[in-house]
């Protein structure tokens, strides 16, 4: 059957659409910060095959970035060898995870770095990228500029992240109904924590697309974690049944978003929020993302405190 000229050129135009997606449509990639240590985490073998085994089943690949005293030990460190050797990108989170705008002075925190570079870079997948501890990368312009001359000394790049959440609060409660035993909350717990990384990813790319006019590839940071252990396929599920695609943290990079350089001090946060508030964006909350935030919800889901 011959096609008209008017069906012929539909049909090519909805071809062509299915071959290249819409240049505005979301796109999250996700890292994990930390690590896991078997010596003091006695599940953390379990949570950290479970992490694996759900991004293998889910076909995404990831990229982790160990904190040296968290994951780097020698018990640690055959888990982070675990996510090189399933394909998955590895960083620097420092060897002792110390906050970048605290009582550390600049020498002290980059001989920090260089004792995890020593430790990870001869992991397969290694990647020179810094991921600073707390988002926080300096309180003055020394300790700023010190760290990104050092960087563009030796090849590194930062690794900032432009949709920042509380997993680790959310992880502390799914702890605590466990120890007490009160785990029909669980699947509560569970929907707050994917409206909560939800709510994130809509505000945060709401918040580039007023700083930058766009939606960038965005990278989302989570922890090697036992929440993320259970639901991570839940998450992974949530952002695609949603219209995002999830893309490897090296695409997510590519985006001219993570080259640029926030000037506001102190240093740090997720880089959208940095963006804006170099831009003079009101209603930015300092620190973004924390605990306090997320409590009255978490209270409310639980059925009270």
């Amino acid at each position: 059957m011959r096609l008209r000229p008017f069906a012929l050129l539909a049909s090519l135009l909805a071809l062509m659409l299915s071959a290249f997606p819409p240049a505005h449509a979301q796109t999250i990639a996700f890292t994990f910060d930390d690590g896991l240590d078997p010596a003091t985490h006695p599940d953390a073998l379990r949570w950290n095959g479970q992490l694996l085994r759900t991004l293998s089943r889910s076909g995404v690949r990831a990229m982790i970035f160990p904190a040296g005293r968290m994951g780097g030990t020698p018990t640690g460190l055959p888990l982070v060898r675990a996510w090189a050797d399933s394909g998955h990108t590895v960083g620097n989170h420092t060897w002792s995870h110390r906050n970048l705008a605290g009582r550390i002075t600049l020498a002290e925190f980059l001989a920090d770095v260089g004792r995890a570079d020593s430790l990870l870079s001869g992991m397969p997948t290694w990647r020179p990228m810094l991921r600073f501890p707390y988002l926080k990368e300096g309180d003055t312009a020394e300790k700023r500029d010190g760290v990104r001359e050092w960087m563009r000394e030796r090849g590194y790049r930062p690794a900032p992240v432009s949709v920042d959440a509380s997993d680790w609060y959310y992880n502390q409660r799914y702890l605590e109904l466990i120890a007490e035993r009160r785990t029909s909350k669980l699947p509560r717990l569970r929907d707050a924590y994917l409206a909560h990384l939800w709510d994130r990813a809509v505000y945060y790319d709401s918040l580039a697309r007023t700083v930058l006019h766009r939606s960038p590839a965005h990278v989302l940071l989570l922890h090697t974690n036992a929440i993320n252990g259970a639901y991570l396929g839940d998450v992974i599920a949530m952002f695609r049944e949603r219209g995002w695609r999830v893309v490897p943290p090296d695409e997510a990079f590519a985006d001219e978003l993570y080259a640029t350089q926030p000037s506001g001090l102190p240093a740090g946060e997720g880089i959208v929020w940095a963006l804006a508030r170099d831009a003079g964006v009101t209603g930015l909350r300092y620190p973004a993302e924390d605990g306090e935030y997320e409590k009255p919800a978490v209270d409310r889901a639980l059925g009270g405190p």
